[in-house]
């Protein structure tokens, strides 16, 4: 099953290459979307694809890359739009 999540990360993410890290984690998953900072200091991710490696990803998310302290993570499941063909860090 193909799924959808909007991911909305707190916590110490920026200046910890929390996108970079996420970049590479998705690439490694197959998972395809995007994720960029915040204004407000948090990051934010649009994860597609299979259920178990968007699961895995969004576990990954609540750990982060070594610098990172995540304090919450919000996970927003919608319809699935089949819109990415790969994954890609945003800027603001």
């Amino acid at each position: 099953m193909v799924v959808r999540a909007r991911v909305l990360i707190s916590g110490v993410v920026q200046g910890v290459f929390f996108r970079h890290y996420t970049n590479l984690r998705a690439n490694e998953l197959g998972v395809n979307g995007w994720v960029k900072n915040t204004i407000d200091g948090k990051v934010e991710a649009i994860f597609e694809g299979e259920k178990e490696k968007v699961d895995e990803l969004i576990k990954w998310c609540h750990r982060g890359p070594s610098g990172a302290k995540v304090t919450e993570v919000n996970v927003d499941w919608e319809d699935y739009r089949d819109e990415f063909d790969s994954f890609s860090i945003g800027g603001w």
